[in-house]
């Protein structure tokens, strides 16, 4: 855009138009499914929870799950899409070695849905979906 000023990084203002991403919400079906996985496989910490949510800390942004039910006060008029309806998003993390991160995954009993593959654009991924069918993705240098 004529006048708008070229992105920047190291924490910086990154677009024109907004800061960073803050927080995503993630609805899912199966709130105790959902607090296992990313607190005990992912290891993310905790920063608050209530029968509803449960809220963790990725970096700088917070990872909230959502239990279906209480989705709709946040996103009406759209409705909230089923399970089984396919993935919609791709969440991807930067890790150092993505061959040991994959094997440290199905360790701790993730299916890996690809991967670790080398991508013709660069990077070495493999992705894999928490128990909401959330579709994550680790990557980092081709090996």
């Amino acid at each position: 855009m004529p006048g708008s000023a070229p992105p920047q990084q190291e924490g910086r203002r990154i677009s024109a138009l907004f800061d960073g991403l803050t927080a995503v919400t993630l609805f899912t079906e199966d709130l105790p499914a959902g607090r296992a996985f990313y607190a005990d496989v992912l290891e993310l910490p905790l920063l608050v929870e209530d029968d509803d949510s449960a809220a963790y800390r990725l970096g700088g942004t917070v990872i909230n799950l959502l239990r279906i039910e209480a989705a709709d006060e946040l996103i009406t008029p759209a409705a909230v899409a089923g399970p089984g309806r396919g993935a919609r998003a791709l969440f991807t993390v930067s890790v150092e070695d993505v061959d040991a991160m994959a094997v440290r995954l199905t360790e701790r009993g993730v299916r890996l849905l690809n991967g670790p593959v080398n991508r013709p654009w660069g990077p070495r991924t493999a992705a894999f979906a928490d128990p909401a069918g959330n579709v994550w993705e680790i990557a980092g240098p081709a090996a």
